[in-house]
């Protein structure tokens, strides 16, 4: 799997991710993978996605398409409700034009999307899941097979650190180091906060 984490410090967000691919047993390190940064970038925006691999790439897809505007879809990522908003206008277009199987658990209450991602913009820092559940985050977060480890990590070193990005590192660095499914080298990026932020 992954990890992706982000952090928030000093008027600063960041986002991070391992780079391993995994199938399986059989690993696609970033020395194979010519595409191997997990962080998609769309306006100002970005996002860390765990999961299949095809989530990006349909994201990409998506962000890059002229589907969303013949379906007058608006991507807003500036708050929770505008992303969770903004998912849930995706959700047809997934299930119809990328054949999304949006089936989980029996006894799941919605539909779902199939993708957990973190995201990191001018705005905060964000999570959504499978389920369009979004969560804005204070300090940090981490998602992945690595995230237990990127979060103890990211809490140990969130009060002496002195950037968004070092604690971000720290995380992924956790990750990749107890995490079988995650690996080096990490990508990141830094966005400065915007001084009154959208609610």
């Amino acid at each position: 799997m992954s990890t992706v984490v982000v952090a928030k410090k000093a008027g600063k967000v960041c986002i991070a991710a391992d780079s391993l691919t995994s199938f399986g047993d059989l690993k696609l390190s970033s020395y194979y993978d010519a595409a191997h940064d997990k962080i998609l970038s769309h306006d100002e925006n970005h996002l860390g996605i765990v999961g299949s691999a095809a989530h990006q790439l349909v994201l990409e897809s998506v962000f890059a398409s002229k589907k969303i505007t013949e379906k007058k879809i608006d991507i807003d990522l500036s708050s929770r409700l505008s992303i969770f908003e903004s998912f849930r206008a995706l959700h047809p277009l997934l299930k119809e034009k990328y054949f999304l199987n949006s089936k989980d658990e029996d006894d799941d209450p919605y539909e779902s999307t199939q993708i957990d991602a973190l995201i990191a913009n001018p705005f905060g820092i964000f999570g959504v899941h499978s389920l369009r559940e979004v969560t804005e985050y204070n300090k940090f977060w981490a998602i992945g097979s690595g995230a237990e480890y990127a979060l103890g990590a990211m809490f140990a070193v969130y009060d002496t650190a002195s950037t968004a990005e070092e604690i971000a590192q720290v995380g992924v660095a956790a990750g990749a180091e107890f995490n079988n499914a995650s690996s080096m080298p990490l990508s990141s990026y830094v966005v400065e906060l915007q001084k009154t932020v959208k609610k």
